[in-house]
Order: C-alpha cells, then sequence, then structure tokens
C-alpha cells in the first residue's frame, strides 16, 4: 500500500509538472487565458487586425492580405504581400492588431515562400523581430534588429513553416522618463536563442513604427500598442498567430 500510494504521487506530480510546461514551437495551440488573434480565416483577419495608418500608409481597407491554401499543412493562412508594399515600402500596408497590449506572451508561425522574403513582427508596434530570408547579421532574420545577433541557425529555411515564441515586457516609466527597457526572450522554432535583451530604442524611422520618429526612435512613449506584421512587397505567409497578457512585475522575460 505504502509503494502504492508513493507512485500515486509521482504520477500526479509528473503530470502537474507536464500540465505546467511551457509549449513552443510548431502547432503549439493556445494555452487557457490566450487570445486568439489568426485562425487562418478570413473573418478573424478583419474582426481582429486593421492598417496601421503611418506616415506611409498607402493601402485602404478591407485588408488587402489574401488568405490562401496553406502550402504545406492543410487550412488557410495569410499572404502579407499587400500591392500598396511593392518595392518594400514598410510602413505602407502594415497591419496592427485592433487591441493594444502591454506585457505579453505572443506566438506567430511564419512562411517565406521565396529566397530573400522580408516581413517582420513588432512587438507593440515599436520593436522588429526581424523576418528576413538570408540575412544573419544585426537586421537578421530572428534578431530584435540591430540589437543582438541573428539567431539564423535556428531558422528553417525557405519554404518551410517557423515559429516564434515571444515573452515581452514593456519598457516601465517614472516621472515620465523611462526608468527600465523593454525586454524580450525569444524562441525560434522551439529554441530559447535569447534571453531578456533588452531594447533600446526604435529603429527604421518614422515609417518603421510607433515612436520611430521620437528623437531618431529613442523617445520611447508610456502607451501599450497593438501587434503589427510587415508589409514588405514580398510573399511571407502567417498562421497561427495567439496573444496571452501578462503582468511582469520583475525585470525578467524568462519563460
Amino acid at each position: 500500500m505504502k509503494t502504492l500510494f508513493i507512485t500515486l504521487i509521482a504520477v500526479s506530480l509528473f503530470t502537474i509538472s507536464a500540465c505546467n510546461q511551457v509549449k513552443v514551437g510548431i502547432g503549439a495551440k493556445a494555452p487557457a487565458g490566450a487570445e486568439m488573434l489568426f485562425d487562418g480565416s478570413r473573418e478573424m483577419l478583419d474582426g481582429n487586425w486593421t492598417y496601421w495608418e503611418g506616415p506611409r500608409f498607402a493601402s485602404e481597407l478591407p485588408i488587402k492580405w489574401k488568405i490562401v491554401d496553406d502550402p504545406v499543412d492543410k487550412g488557410t493562412v495569410m499572404n502579407s504581400n499587400d500591392p500598396a508594399a511593392a518595392g518594400g515600402k514598410y510602413g505602407s500596408a502594415d497591419i496592427v492588431t485592433k487591441k493594444r497590449y502591454r506585457d505579453f506572451r505572443l506566438h506567430v508561425e511564419f512562411l517565406i515562400e521565396k529566397e530573400g522574403g522580408n516581413s517582420g513582427v513588432y512587438l507593440q508596434n515599436r520593436y522588429e523581430l526581424q523576418v528576413l530570408d538570408g540575412d544573419s547579421s544585426m537586421h537578421g532574420m530572428g534578431a530584435v534588429i540591430n540589437e543582438i545577433e541573428s539567431p539564423y541557425h535556428a531558422y528553417n529555411g525557405v519554404g518551410q513553416w517557423n515559429s516564434y515564441d515571444i515573452q515581452f515586457r514593456a519598457a516601465r516609466f517614472e516621472d515620465g522618463k523611462r526608468s527600465e527597457k523593454a525586454l524580450v526572450t525569444l524562441h525560434f522554432n522551439g529554441e530559447k536563442v535569447y534571453t531578456d535583451i533588452g531594447i533600446n530604442q526604435v529603429w527604421g524611422g518614422p515609417n518603421s513604427g510607433i515612436d520611430g520618429g521620437n528623437d531618431e526612435g529613442k523617445g520611447i512613449t508610456d502607451s501599450p500598442q497593438g501587434l503589427k506584421l510587415q508589409a514588405e512587397g514580398h510573399p511571407v505567409l502567417y498562421r497561427n498567430i495567439w496573444i496571452r497578457e501578462l503582468d511582469l512585475v520583475e525585470a525578467t522575460t524568462d519563460f
């Protein structure tokens, strides 16, 4: 009986541990308390997203990103190749969530169809996690641009699905001044590639995102903003996007 009791405790603890494990990587499902931002449907694209009307905005609603068949798996996905962004005009047809976020856990899956394909995932419509085939520099695939070297080794390549699992803590302010930088941790295709990277500024100028034109990107403001996906005139596909709001009191994003 004693042996059976100990065995049951061990099984229970294992089950609890398994349930508490962080699910990352391609196909990761939204956990309890998370919000599905895109499930492959036109209804969810139009319901949760809109265009970011920045200084270079050149498209018009309804969103021109097309819903297309998944080239690898069953289902449908969205294609970021908005006609208004032809020639790499970022900011002309980027889409942003209607809801704004502070601290969060985010999952995004993307597929680049052609070599050199370019897009980007913007946290709070400020800080870009690069989506760019062929670039392993500090402006390359998986990097918080100009803040850290690209973890290019984790990239699955053209024509394959990839996943970003992100935990983000917004910048903190005291008396209207930034007292703590925004922090981010990234799991790229299930591999933790960096932890608690401090983000210094918005890069890319006013056409890039919120605060890009404030003091050359250093004038970060104290405001939650939406998740943004960038159109750069390339066939980059997205699917399975979900987010869970958090309140990260401690200055860490490790998970």
